[in-house]
């Protein structure tokens, strides 16, 4: 369906090409509520041009019990016609944190079969420190045909996250802060215990990233998954609080070439409410 595209782009490369007709642009914010940040109207005061807002509660699974779940092929491929995104178009995902809520989108059009699409690097604030223009309002494009080819191998569901407790076939790198992993601190779904899955290795998210939110170099990302206890030849799966900061790493193992990647889409969220899930606290 579509060719694949580099994982990170930079801004003075999509300011270069910022009008070329098979791109198609998404401001993909998503925050949480103690960020007190409101994404859709941050993006109405300011955005890239041509850029299309996506809610990612609005495109998730809503009939599932959590949150930001992978929708059905059939609603993604309805929504992306929608918003005039479609086959062959290179889809370009940011945020507005720097690097937050675009991977997770990016990794959901993966599942989809979509992978000409690639992540702003730095996000809006990278774009916005390099001088390049902003737009107010609101963008819209003519309906567009999309076809889903849904790719199952880079997504894990509980029960496969069950069974890696048996194999230990994949590592589980989880992106929550070190104090939710080790049950310290609460989680900020305050019905949920923290803690984290046996045998999981603690990674924080941030620590991936540089101060102005662009992914850190190869060889520092190399650096700290080693430091982390994670081991490079083999199989990894990416977990957080709800899926979306899994996405980071995700992210930067693609970055480095890793070939056997996944991430839980359920992840903390569902683990920590399903009955009979063993919780470790160190």
């Amino acid at each position: 369906m579509s060719s694949s595209a580099p994982p990170l782009v930079t801004a003075d490369w999509l300011a270069d090409h910022l009008t070329a007709p098979d791109l198609r642009i998404i401001d993909g914010s998503w925050y949480l509520p103690q960020m007190n940040r409101d994404a859709e109207r941050e993006y109405a005061e300011g955005h890239i041009p041509g850029a299309l807002f996506v809610d990612l509660d609005g495109i998730s699974d809503s009939e599932s019990p959590f949150p930001h779940m992978l929708p059905s092929p059939e609603k993604f491929s309805s929504r992306m016609k929608q918003l005039g995104i479609g086959d062959g178009h290179h889809v370009i995902v940011y945020d507005g944190a720097g690097l937050f809520s675009a991977a997770r989108f990016w990794w959901m059009f993966k599942t989809m079969g979509h992978d000409n699409v690639s992540v702003l690097d730095g996000g809006l604030p990278k774009w916005i420190a390099a001088a390049h223009p902003t737009e107010a309002g609101s963008n819209a494009c003519s309906t567009r045909h999309h076809t889903v080819r849904p790719n199952q191998t880079i997504r894990r569901d509980i029960t496969d996250m069950r069974r890696n407790l048996e194999t230990a076939r994949e590592q589980v790198v989880d992106a929550r802060s070190r104090g939710r992993f080790t049950g310290a601190d609460p989680e900020p779904r305050p019905e949920l215990s923290s803690g984290h899955m046996p045998g999981s290795l603690s990674l924080p998210f941030g620590d991936l990233l540089n101060e102005d939110g662009t992914l850190k170099t190869p060889a520092d990302l190399i650096r700290i998954f080693e430091t982390a206890g994670v081991d490079l030849s083999k199989p990894v799966v990416t977990t957080c609080g709800s899926g979306v900061t899994a996405a980071i790493p995700f992210l930067a193992l693609t970055v480095l070439g890793h070939p056997k990647i996944a991430l839980y889409d359920g992840s903390w969220s569902e683990w920590a409410a399903t009955e009979g899930t063993p919780i470790e606290k160190d």
